[in-house]
């Protein structure tokens, strides 16, 4: 049985330039893309998660959102598939997103 790992936006708590390890590298760079819009990055646009999901009813928005999670994975981070996408919710903010990605990494 291949071994999974879950990550979310909030495992980006340092940033590690130049990480070695292969799946310390693969959950941080996930992070990086949930955690970053697409179009913020000056000069490279495309990078990030969609934000079509926006001002959306919730059930709609969580279709939206785990399609744009899996297919900003499989673009800026190949050495990843993606497993499951599950969302947290937040009582004292209601209708926030997160996702929590379980991932496997290729070739592991």
């Amino acid at each position: 049985m291949e071994q999974t790992y879950k990550v979310n936006a909030m495992d980006l708590k340092r940033l590690r330039l130049l990480e070695m390890e292969t799946v310390a590298s693969v959950l941080q760079n996930i992070a990086i893309i949930l955690k970053t819009p697409k179009g913020s990055v000056p000069m490279y646009r495309e990078f990030g998660l969609s934000q079509s999901f926006l001002d959306r009813p919730m059930p709609v928005a969580e279709v939206m959102l785990r399609v744009a999670v899996k297919e900003a994975i499989e673009r800026w981070e190949p050495r990843a598939e993606v497993v499951d996408v599950v969302f947290t919710g937040n009582a004292s903010n209601p209708g926030e997103l997160n996702p929590i990605v379980e991932v496997k990494i290729i070739g592991e």
